[in-house]
């Protein structure tokens, strides 16, 4: 399950309009989601929904997470990527009875983001995006459990008319990941293998794809946002594993901001 592109993934797409410098809220949400990819089980959870907008020079806080502007060209920028997911508990899972909980990581890396091509009106955009993230345990002890490389398309929908104010987003692309990734959600060990569970040892490489799908809006004193994400593990390398229960599922969530203060000084959102 990832986090940073769950409510990450609903705030306000690049606009072309003057913006605040600077946006600061708080609310609450709700999470639908697997408890890895590829598990059965899935569960519903409150989530509390911190909402941070900065569109500095050299660095921003957006739909993409804070991330440092490191160069920024009209076609081309390159820029930080983070991501991270949660807690797995084997006592919740059938099928990870008495083996290990699974720590929550944390994923950071450079991602180059390429502009394929944009409106006049700067209303649709269409990016080509290529983070590569190292990926932490978040633990007493630190592990780094290999690398995830996740290209994607993105298109993005500043609507205007009657649904004046709603931001569209759809975003699109494979999953790949190094060996040691794979097998620390996948792998079974002989100490842990039973009947119905043999031993298996994932290998690196393809890890299924992903689609999702956000709509957002940002109103005077409020921020509203929903989420829709669909995985296909079809053909996925670690597919033939015990522990995926599941080759196509779904995921989602919604979230509610009250805006708690912004910025006096406007600046020009688009690069």
């Amino acid at each position: 399950m990832a986090l940073m592109g769950t409510f990450g993934a609903l705030a306000p797409s690049v606009q072309a309009d003057p913006q605040p410098l600077w946006e600061f809220g708080f609310g609450v949400g709700a999470l639908f989601f697997n408890d890895y990819r590829g598990a059965s089980s899935s569960h519903v959870y409150p989530a509390p929904v911190p909402y941070l907008i900065y569109r500095g020079r050299y660095l921003r806080a957006d739909r993409d997470g804070v991330r440092g502007r490191l160069f920024n060209r009209r076609y081309l920028e390159f820029d930080i990527s983070a991501n991270a997911t949660a807690p797995v508990f084997s006592r919740n899972s059938a099928v990870r009875a008495g083996m290990p909980n699974l720590d929550p990581t944390i994923e950071l890396g450079p991602a180059l983001q390429w502009h394929l091509w944009r409106g006049e009106d700067e209303r649709l955009r269409l990016d080509l995006r290529l983070p590569v993230r190292e990926v932490f345990t978040v633990s007493a002890a630190p592990t780094g459990i290999g690398a995830i490389f996740a290209p994607s398309l993105d298109l993005d929908y500043r609507s205007g008319g009657l649904l004046a104010g709603w931001n569209f987003g759809l975003m699109a692309g494979p999953l790949y990941a190094q060996q040691r990734y794979h097998e620390y959600f996948y792998g079974v060990t002989s100490e842990f293998a039973t009947p119905s569970r043999p031993a298996y040892e994932a290998a690196g490489g393809y890890s299924g794809s992903q689609l999702l799908f956000a709509a957002s809006k940002r109103f005077a004193n409020y921020w509203l946002g929903a989420y829709a994400r669909h995985d296909w593990l079809q053909g996925a390398i670690f597919v033939d594993s015990p522990l995926v229960q599941q080759r196509s599922y779904w995921a989602g969530g919604v979230g509610f901001v009250w805006i708690i203060s912004t910025s006096s000084r406007m600046v020009e959102s688009h690069d």
